[in-house]
């Protein structure tokens, strides 16, 4: 199969699952399994867990930059796919955590306030538009297409880190506040 006849499949992939991953998970946080009636032990272990996994994609994606500017291709790949990787083992945490435990309000007054909110809408709304661009540049990049590839991950870099960064920052503000 040609470049051009992969491409236009993965792109059908891309599309259904930038548009499944966030529905399922719009509908599965309005899921609480414990006031479902299961005995289920709510998982709140887990936001200091999926926080550092943040951290770490984080950590990843400025790392995976440094390799390719240094010309380490293989390790460049190595790292932006551990990325991919830490971004759905958060989401799997994330969505056990809430569908087991209560949400927590963020208790903030005055400024904080809105800099929380501020933070926390922008991580979501970017937490959804960056999937699309994640899955195209890692497509461009496994069929070969490096100049395409280059050229969408100077857009999916700087959302993915801010998403990664922002994670860490709302779960900092907002642990003050788990019960």
């Amino acid at each position: 199969m040609n470049n051009l006849a992969q491409e236009k499949k993965y792109k059908k992939i891309i599309t259904a699952l930038s548009v499944i991953i966030p529905v399922a998970v719009a509908a599965l946080f309005g899921v609480n399994l414990r006031s479902l009636g299961f005995d289920v032990a709510p998982l709140k272990f887990l936001p200091p867990i999926y926080a550092s996994i943040n951290g770490l994609t984080a950590v990843l994606l400025i790392a995976a930059v440094i390799a390719i500017k240094k010309g380490n291709k293989k390790l460049h790949e190595q790292l932006n796919t551990a990325a991919i990787a830490c971004s759905l083992l958060f989401l799997l945490m994330y969505i056990a955590y809430h569908m087991t435990s209560d949400s927590t309000s963020f208790g903030g007054e005055g400024l904080i306030k809105y800099v929380y909110y501020f933070i926390l809408i922008t991580h979501i709304v970017l937490s959804v538009i960056v999937i699309p661009f994640v899955l195209v540049t890692y497509m461009k990049a496994k069929l070969g297409l490096f100049t395409e590839h280059k050229k969408i991950a100077k857009k999916t870099f700087p959302i993915w880190l801010y998403v990664a960064v922002t994670g860490v920052i709302v779960y900092l503000m907002i642990s003050p506040y788990y019960v």
